[in-house]
């Protein structure tokens, strides 16, 4: 299976995955990833950003009240359409149908940052994606970008409680597999491809980037107060996310 046809299935059931979004997208963004997401980030105000695969539109929208430039692309045309009825003229987002693997119409060394939010992921060619935003940033320009975390969440992967001592374990299985797998239980099925973390960090160095930081995101204290189902995130990584320097 290649991206066109695993975007393709993101087409299907865009309408069902995001009914639930929200100003800060689902759950999982507002309590992980996107507090990591904007202090790595950092300073965005009066910055051309690129928003590689932005769904339907939730950070674009957010970076711009931020006071950042945005550009948009996602490959699937039917999250750009939600992500345009839901972004309104007075939030001025670019938004430009594309595959981050290949995106040739626009222009070399153009972005301050370029921020990906779980979307490596569902590409095949990941690497290629990567050598395009080493292209599209300007020298000295930072790229951000979050995955599922490859060492935990992998094929066969999820919850495993034991009755007896009445406790839950997370089962990693098939971790060196390197592919395309099923994710989500539906009909068709949502796909993903795994790759290693050495694999990752070998597209990362081979496309010319720096790593600057690497972080495993964790609830804070505020969030476990508000969302207390999260303490099961102490126990191991969902996500992971990278800050390179070009």
């Amino acid at each position: 299976m290649n991206t066109e046809q695993a975007i393709k299935r993101w087409n299907q059931y865009a309408e069902r995955y995001t009914a639930n979004y929200h100003e800060y997208g689902d759950i999982h963004h507002e309590v992980l990833l996107n507090p990591t997401i904007f202090s790595l980030l950092g300073e965005v105000d009066g910055k051309h950003l690129l928003d590689a695969g932005c769904g339907e539109g939730y950070l674009s929208r957010l970076l711009v009240k931020q006071g950042a430039v945005v550009t948009a692309v996602d490959f699937s045309q039917k999250m750009l359409d939600i992500a345009m009825e839901r972004t309104t003229q007075q939030l001025p987002v670019q938004f430009y149908h594309g595959n981050c693997e290949n995106l040739a119409f626009l222009a070399d060394n153009q972005f301050d940052r370029i921020v990906s939010n779980m979307v490596l992921q569902d590409l095949e060619d990941y690497r290629a994606a990567i050598r395009e935003m080493y292209r599209l940033l300007k020298p000295n320009s930072t790229f951000v970008f979050s995955i599922l975390h490859p060492c935990f969440v992998t094929p066969n992967s999820g919850w495993i409680r034991h009755e007896q001592l009445d406790q839950q374990y997370w089962k990693v299985q098939r971790y060196f597999y390197e592919g395309v797998y099923q994710q989500l239980a539906v009909d068709p099925p949502i796909v993903l491809f795994h790759r290693t973390l050495t694999s990752y960090v070998e597209a990362i160095t081979e496309a010319g980037f720096h790593i600057e930081k690497i972080v495993e995101p964790s609830p804070s204290q505020e969030m476990l107060e508000k969302y207390p189902q999260f303490e099961e995130d102490l126990h191991c990584a969902d996500f992971i996310v990278f800050k390179l320097k070009k």
